[in-house]
């Protein structure tokens, strides 16, 4: 380990000393702990998934599409370079960043994919998403992701804590920053021109609308524009159009054998909670759903309409819709269990008589907050559970085990080739 890495990692275990103070409120706000609270966002921590009444802005933004022109990185006058994302805007460094501020594990994911693992120093709930990512990791040769002694955000989400990280760069979207207790885009300057630029895109994640004074310009991207955005950052142009190159190839092999709609299987995105079910959209813009929407599944729920980005139903409005597929979201996590997940349906007199129970078709998935490579595996995943006789059978999968090895024929992508290119080999 060189001098500039072993400090990385020093800072890191500085900065974590107060991970505990997350508390399980906030956990359970994220992924859920089988305690009856909601998959996503809870009312005190503020838009830990966007989604409350707090977090979830309700400015009007006209819905700009998806941007597929690269931004590119362009050289400055004096020697530094320049890259563009809404609603940041241009942003300029003067080398490429060393120390790099990330929240969501999407970003973290797409440095990892970049060959710039190594220069996170926070994410959202670490000792969750962490291992979860190196479940993915498993199976690319060389990836890896060490994620321990980073500092959780959330647990001190001040001006003071970002003094304190001393980033180049953060990967958030200064526009959610905003929706904070005690920030507001002063706040935001601030810590830009004393630390670092804000350079992210939240809103892109559900198109949900952006705070007001941000509304009125700001784009959504798909989860690949992104990506592509953050490798213009770092100088990875063409490492990000390789990995994206994999990513076609996989969605036009998916799309050129998926059945004509009406062969299609229903499925529904849950999270199972202490008696009810927390409620996602499968089909639905923004990059959260980047991996079922491409499978095209017909949405069980999909013509309701929820006060948030998720809602939450009961045994009896389940087995009214009755899908033939159960997707539970955060399964690959170190949060949930999947076998005690499916035997609370199954000791439930309604749940017992799901379709999806009685069929063996309830499956653990993995994280909305997926980068590129993250992507890639839950797709292949999602396809196999949703359409096993085109794509092949979903392996049996356990509790804390990492993706399971599906055989070379098997595989919707060469691991191979992405670990090739993740590793520069």
């Amino acid at each position: 380990m060189d001098e500039d890495n072993d400090s990385r990692l020093t800072r890191r275990k500085c900065l974590a000393g107060g991970s505990a103070l997350l508390g399980s409120a906030l956990l359970a706000g994220c992924a859920g702990n089988g305690d009856g609270t909601p998959g996503e966002g809870t009312a005190t921590d503020g838009a830990a998934g966007g989604e409350t009444a707090a977090g979830e802005p309700t400015a009007t933004a006209t819905e700009a599409p998806a941007t597929t022109e690269p931004s590119m990185a362009t050289a400055t006058a004096d020697g530094g370079y320049s890259a563009t994302l809404s609603p940041a805007g241009e942003v300029t460094l003067d080398s490429e960043p060393e120390n790099v501020f990330t929240m969501y594990n999407q970003f973290a994911d797409m440095l990892v994919a970049l060959g710039y693992g190594d220069t996170v120093n926070s994410m959202f709930v670490p000792d969750m998403a962490g291992p979860t990512m190196n479940h993915y990791y498993e199976r690319l040769d060389g990836v890896s992701f060490d994620w321990e002694g980073l500092a959780n955000p959330f647990n001190d989400f001040s001006k003071e804590f970002f003094y304190s990280l001393d980033s180049d760069i953060h990967l958030l979207d200064p526009a959610w920053a905003t929706t904070q207790d005690n920030w507001s885009r002063d706040d935001v300057a601030e810590i830009t021109d004393s630390v670092g630029p804000f350079f992210g895109n939240f809103y892109s994640g559900t198109h949900a609308a952006p705070p007001d004074s941000y509304g009125e310009d700001y784009q959504y991207y798909t989860l690949w524009d992104l990506f592509g955005r953050v490798a213009d950052l770092f100088r990875e142009r063409e490492r990000y159009e390789r990995l994206d190159a994999v990513h076609g190839d996989l969605v036009e092999t998916i799309e050129a054998d998926l059945p004509p709609e009406d062969e299609r299987p229903t499925a529904v995105r849950v999270t199972l909670g202490d008696g009810q079910f927390w409620t996602y959209h499968l089909n639905r813009p923004g990059f959260w759903l980047a991996d079922t929407r491409p499978l095209a599944a017909v949405d069980a729920f999909g013509s309701e309409q929820w006060d948030g980005l998720w809602g939450s139903v009961g045994y009896e409005t389940m087995i009214e819709a009755d899908p033939d597929v159960i997707l539970h979201l955060w399964g690959m996590t170190p949060r949930y269990d999947m076998a005690n997940v499916r035997e609370q349906l199954r000791s439930d007199d309604v749940g017992a008589e799901l379709s999806a129970v009685q069929n063996d078709r309830v499956y653990a998935q993995g994280m909305r907050y997926q980068g590129p490579l993250m992507n890639l595996f839950q797709i292949e995943m999602t396809a196999k559970q949703l359409y096993p006789d085109i794509f092949g059978e979903w392996p049996d999968y356990e509790n804390g085990s990492h993706y399971p090895e599906i055989p070379a024929e098997e595989q919707l992508f060469d691991r191979e080739r992405v670990a090739d290119i993740v590793t520069g080999n």
